[in-house]
């Protein structure tokens, strides 16, 4: 099925063929376009500050740096000052970061746990505003109306929503797996996209669903790798033949772990131990392996997570919103594993707006009583570190050999200024204590998927009313 509605596919076909229109508004454009066609070597010139984590994972802010990209990969990094180290004959675009109060740069943001269709379902949590169950079963309800078109569509709002924000990478974490490699193809989004093996939405899937996935990865768009809802609805036969996959195809493995009271007892009275312990017994529990939620662990779960090197994604507005319980961020710090913890946004169903830098500051509020959370921590956790701990170790820095994911923030806006000059790293606490902010530019994979705060591939006003139109024919099928 070409699930690329026609309304969409026009559009990213009409950029695509123009794609310098950026470079050729007229008046305040940062663009200076050098040669015709797709720009393979860009410049990115004078920006006053460049945050990000070095060579050495420590939190740095440099101040007038140029970036040099070529083919999708930055190849130096230097002072602005040095510029006669490059051949301007070669460059195809300059991206003038100096001027007008200037830009901050950023690596783009990584996303380690979303479920991109479901943006379709936004508005659902008032079926019912003072019972959460029935809240919850009504969007189930919903959700299982849904057609291939409208998880199409759902993702391609839920990925642009997330590059409007500085996000360049995404989990994504669903029963399908098509209508998600088209969106992300569509929007030019990176994306590891892990179908479930076993889902609450399809109920129908299986390993050997994912396998076929897995041993075509060289097809897609995406990145495919496996998953499964939670432990409980698993068997064992399904947890030994995804560890032979795992092994076979080093795919990257998630699911949901102790994320409430009650899915935690439903695996406990099915494999008679705690769900961390069962991932351990069947080879599932590992460096390829990462956890979403994990709220209801203790200190022993807590040591076997950091002895196997397996990955966590906290997602505290979802657990507060959906009231599962209290991530012991305290414990992780003092058993050592505080590096085994990324962000996601999960779902617009659990979260107000998909961004990450608000998670970052739910997260700093929600534990400060018990634990401070340091901001260069926090941006670790949606830069380099998350993506680490999705098996990406040239994805999340601002480095020579890293991938060009960038993101571009208007330095002369609210939430940075002021800061201390005299410590540009308050510009970091501003930008997170500040919370949801929108990129002016962004850049995947050495692209500009955003220039001037307009999406280059997705007519977001056409993409709104498609959502809109869908969101009620869905409603009348329920």
């Amino acid at each position: 099925m070409d699930t690329e509605l026609p309304e969409l596919k026009g559009e990213l076909e009409y950029r695509q063929k123009d794609v310098a229109f950026a470079s050729r508004r007229k008046g305040r454009s940062r663009y200076t376009l050098l040669h015709e066609g797709s720009p393979r070597k860009v410049l990115i010139h004078g920006s006053p500050f460049l945050v990000t984590m070095n060579k050495d994972d420590k939190m740095e802010v440099l101040t007038g740096r140029s970036i040099l990209i070529e083919d999708g990969i930055i190849t130096k990094v230097m002072k602005a000052s040095e510029l006669s180290q490059v051949d301007l004959t070669e460059v195809d675009l300059i991206y003038d970061a100096e001027q007008r109060g200037g830009i901050v740069v950023t690596p783009g943001l990584v996303n380690a746990h979303a479920h991109p269709p479901m943006y379709l379902l936004r508005s659902t949590l008032t079926f019912s505003e003072d019972n959460l169950e029935e809240t919850l079963k009504g969007m189930a309800r919903l959700e299982g109306k849904m057609t291939e078109d409208d998880f199409f569509l759902g993702a391609v709002g839920d990925f642009t929503e997330q590059q409007k924000s500085g996000i360049t990478t995404t989990l994504s974490h669903y029963g399908v797996f098509d209508p998600i490699d088209n969106a992300a193809k569509v929007t030019g989004h990176e994306v590891i996209n892990a179908i479930s093996a076993v889902s609450n939405s399809h109920p129908k899937n299986t390993p050997a669903l994912v396998e076929k996935y897995l041993k075509n990865a060289s097809k897609y768009h995406t990145q495919p790798a496996m998953a499964i809802h939670y432990p409980a609805k698993a068997s064992p036969a399904v947890f030994k033949k995804l560890a032979v996959l795992q092994k076979k195809y080093k795919a990257l493995f998630t699911l949901h772990v102790a994320e409430t009271k009650e899915t935690l007892e439903k695996s406990i009275k099915k494999f008679g131990e705690h769900p961390v312990k069962t991932l351990d017994r069947f080879g599932l529990l590992n460096s390829r392996t990462l956890m979403s939620h994990v709220v209801h662990v203790g200190k022993e779960e807590v040591e076997l997570i950091l002895k196997r090197n397996a990955g966590i994604v906290h997602l505290p507005t979802s657990n507060l919103l959906h009231r599962s319980g209290h991530f012991d961020y305290p414990l992780f710090h003092k058993l050592k594993a505080t590096k085994q913890i990324a962000l996601g946004t999960d779902s617009v169903v659990s979260k107000n707006r998909l961004d990450l830098l608000t998670e970052a500051l739910q997260t700093k509020t929600m534990h400060q009583h018990k634990k401070i959370v340091p901001y260069s921590d926090l941006f670790n956790m949606i830069t380099a570190q998350g993506a680490k701990l999705l098996g990406l170790p040239k994805v999340g820095k601002l480095l020579p050999g890293y991938r060009a994911d960038v993101a571009f923030w208007k330095l002369k806006d609210r939430g940075f200024l002021p800061y201390n000059t005299n410590d540009p790293k308050t510009l970091v606490s501003n930008m997170i204590t500040y919370g949801g902010r929108s990129v002016r530019d962004l850049m995947v994979n050495g692209s500009f998927v955003v220039s001037n705060r307009t999406h280059n591939f997705v007519n977001e006003s056409n993409l709104l009313m498609q959502l809109q139109e869908a969101h009620m024919k869905l409603r009348k099928r329920l």
